[in-house]
């Protein structure tokens, strides 16, 4: 009973979701309270209460909320237009509505960011306790009810607003291709790019991964899917568990970083910043691949490093399929038809409904032409509007509490405190600045989601930078990278956790790798400051100049950490990576210049590595002998 209700429920969400993007969004209240309605509806079913009597409980909390959703529906005109004065049954919806949103929240995550939100909604109440710098006048509840409830800035705020309908239908733009048989088909594409090099197997996680997390817009969700195909194949060919493991959770990372979907948080980021979401595809494009670069490489060089092969064709029988027309022709009719809502100047959410309309137009044609069966095909596109009306709950309910937090930041005014307080301790220096704020981006972003982390940390912590003269889509860019590197990063690295389970071995081990494979990843935010132009911005000359300095510096940490010889070779490597590095300080004839010497000093290197004279030592120890080094 339930599992059909769900499944009714989530069709229901989907086909919302689609009619929203192609036709356009219902007014700004009913669209968005509908939306947390449907998204709180599917959360407590998913997300039951525990004990004999927990449908009870989940029962009440819904009720509540449907009885808030539908006042907030009845009186939007009255809200939108009068600014009306809080009543005692407005403040108990509102926290009525709060709590059962943030309870959900903790049961789709963890307790970590509905106490983060809990923690900001007290401090909206009690500021005026605290004395000094971070203290304020303080607000009651009805105040408080006003901004989150009776308003567009709290509950049906504006990222309630991206989750129900951009973000939404790219979710649902990803649920169809999944389910319609790009799954298998990247996988295959991924093969074919990287599986015939050397280190073949991880460059083929690196890739599938870019291809899932892109769409998938989870670091956890990413390594989860592809982790289960692609550690088990680099286990097989001989690869350490926690190696395996470090690979796929730094490459579905990066995933949410490569446009054009860019996972969820980008979507939120054009809103944050006022710009166009293709501007922000744009500026991102050259760090992400970027990103990945620094990943090939160092899978690379550790690869040549310890003599690891490509992907053995024989050792797998999955390995000879062919990729056909039939699974790979939604990829390409989904992605036509994003390109030609783009150039088409359309809405982002029309954009993403044409994509939809090209995957399920591809796909019946294809599968009519196998003969499939009618009822076949629509249960399989039916599937996917479930997949995709699933897909948008833990997102859409992270983003109303984020929306909260958002406000009670805006409200209090203590992300512009807490900005001045970390200027005020770097004394100005821009370097230190960005410096602190990574690692605070890093602890706070620790144990999130990757869009909660973002909005997190963009709403305390942007501010500190923009206010030292950088622009903001920079600043945000920065602060998104380092989100999704917290996932990563140890002590609580959910990413490396998911990943660790799946290749069966230490979670801080593969934490390590992670880290030791994407050290590179972890210096291109700074290039956003030092050479702008790697975001497409300003003249030739400095896009040229940002592009070869991402380059070399993707080049030189890997070589640093995974490539250097012994001897007089080995110091001369290690002089001319440092100098790479110095990108991020120096001026560009310098750095290009070390680069070239790197180039040629590592081509020597493998030359001399490459002499009939080295003796073979098991894939296994060679790597932990070669990395430890």
């Amino acid at each position: 009973m339930r599992e059909r209700l769900v499944s009714a429920i989530a069709i229901a969400l989907g086909v919302f979701i689609f009619y929203t993007s192609l036709f356009g969004a219902f007014e700004t209240l009913i669209q968005r309270a509908t939306f947390v309605a449907a998204i709180v509806t599917l959360g407590l079913l998913l997300n039951p209460s525990p004990g004999r009597f927990g449908w009870a409980v989940d029962l009440v909390l819904w009720s509540g909320v449907i009885g808030s959703v539908v006042y907030v529906i009845y009186e939007f005109e009255n809200i939108m237009n009068n600014l009306p004065i809080a009543t005692r049954w407005d403040v108990a919806m509102a926290f009525y509505t709060l709590s059962v949103v943030l309870i959900i929240a903790y049961r789709v995550s963890s307790w970590i960011f509905p106490g983060i939100v809990g923690v900001a909604v007290s401090y909206g109440f009690f500021g005026d306790l605290i004395p000094g710098t971070f203290g304020h006048r303080g607000f009651d509840a009805y105040y408080i009810t006003e901004v989150i409830f009776l308003g567009d800035k709290g509950l049906w705020g504006m990222l309630v607003s991206v989750a129900s309908t951009t973000l939404a239908a790219f979710v649902l733009f990803g649920a169809l291709l999944l389910n319609t048989g790009a799954g298998n088909a990247f996988f295959k594409l991924a093969r074919r790019i990287a599986g015939r090099s050397r280190g073949g197997a991880a460059k083929v996680a690196t890739v599938a991964s870019a291809f899932f997390s892109t769409i998938s817009g989870s670091t956890v969700a990413n390594v989860a899917t592809t982790g289960n195909f692609t550690i088990p194949l680099m286990k097989r060919l001989n690869y350490p568990p926690a190696f395996a493991g470090g690979v796929e959770a730094i490459a579905s990372t990066g995933g949410q970083l490569m446009p054009p979907i860019m996972g969820t948080a980008a979507f939120v980021m054009a809103e944050l910043v006022g710009v166009n979401y293709w501007s922000i595809v744009a500026s991102a494009f050259i760090p992400a691949v970027v990103f990945y670069i620094a990943i090939l490489m160092s899978i690379h060089l550790a690869a040549a490093k310890q003599d690891i092969q490509e992907i053995d064709i024989h050792a797998d029988e999955n390995d000879t399929e062919a990729l056909t027309w039939q699974e790979f022709s939604p990829v390409i009719a989904g992605f036509a038809g994003i390109i030609l809502g783009v150039f088409s100047g359309f809405s982002i959410g029309l954009t993403a409904c044409l994509g939809m309309l090209g995957i399920m137009g591809a796909f019946v044609v294809s599968q009519v032409m196998a003969r499939t069966a009618p009822k076949q095909i629509g249960g399989q596109i039916v599937r996917a509007f479930e997949s995709g009306g699933k897909g948008v709950v833990i997102v859409g309910i992270l983003l109303v509490s984020a929306q909260v937090f958002v406000s009670m930041i805006n409200l209090t005014g203590i992300g512009v405190t807490i900005s001045g307080a970390i200027l005020e301790a770097a004394g100005g220096n821009l370097i230190v600045v960005t410096v602190v704020m990574a690692v605070v981006c890093l602890i706070a972003g620790m144990g999130l989601p990757t869009s909660a982390a973002y909005v997190l940390v963009a709403a305390v912590f942007a501010p500190a930078l923009i206010s030292q003269g950088f622009d903001a889509l920079p600043v945000h860019l920065f602060v998104l990278y380092f989100a999704c590197l917290s996932v990563i990063t140890p002590p609580v690295c959910v990413g490396a956790f998911v990943a660790a389970t799946i290749a069966e071995t230490s979670w801080l081990q593969v934490a390590k790798y992670a880290v030791l494979l994407g050290a590179g990843c972890y210096c291109v935010p700074f290039l956003f400051f030092a050479y702008p132009g790697i975001l497409l911005t300003g003249g030739p000359v400095d896009i040229a100049t940002g592009i070869g300095a991402g380059l070399i510096l993707a080049l030189a940490i890997p070589k640093l950490i995974f490539g250097l010889g012994g001897g007089l070779i080995g110091v001369c490597q290690w002089l001319m990576s440092v100098l790479a590095i110095a990108t991020l300080f120096v001026v560009a004839p310098v750095a290009i210049a070390a680069g070239v010497v790197l180039s040629i000093a590592s081509h020597y290197k493998r030359a001399v590595a490459s002499s009939p004279d080295q003796v073979a030592v098991p894939v296994a120890d060679k790597i932990s002998v070669g990395i430890n080094k």
